[in-house]
């Protein structure tokens, strides 16, 4: 076999290793449930894009919302935590996010529970160009 070959499947069992190791110690019992903190974003189906609060637009306040979120077995989003965000856009991304949904988890083909963390990035509309005065 060639160096390239070797070291192609060398690197394929490393990274399935390693996604095998960050699900694995993070599973949490909760009752008789599992629960998953899933360090890479789960599969989202259906995403809902925040509206801009328009008190927000008006101040020219933007930034980013960080929500922990708990993805349900079916792939909706069960809860909602804000983590950090400026006050007048966290209602506006806890509405969308609420909305999006989810491929489920399956684990042992099993659908699990995930803890995931979401950015919601609000960024300032652009100002209309004026028009051109050479015009």
């Amino acid at each position: 076999m060639s160096n390239s070959v070797v070291r192609h499947g060398l690197i394929f069992a490393l990274l399935g290793a390693l996604l095998a190791c960050l699900a694995v110690p993070a599973q949490e019992k909760q009752g008789a449930r599992d629960k998953i903190v899933w360090p890479v974003h789960p599969h989202l189906i259906k995403k809902v894009e925040p509206i801009y609060p328009p008190l927000a637009n008006q101040t020219h306040v933007s930034g980013k919302v960080t929500l922990r979120c708990v993805i349900a077995r079916d792939g909706t989003v069960k809860e909602i935590q804000v983590i950090k965000g400026h006050p007048l856009l966290i209602q506006a991304a806890v509405d969308a996010v609420s909305q999006w949904k989810y491929k489920p988890l399956l684990l042992n083909g099993e659908a699990v529970e995930v803890e995931t963390t979401v950015d919601i990035n609000f960024v300032l509309p652009n100002k209309q160009k004026k028009a051109d005065p050479a015009r």
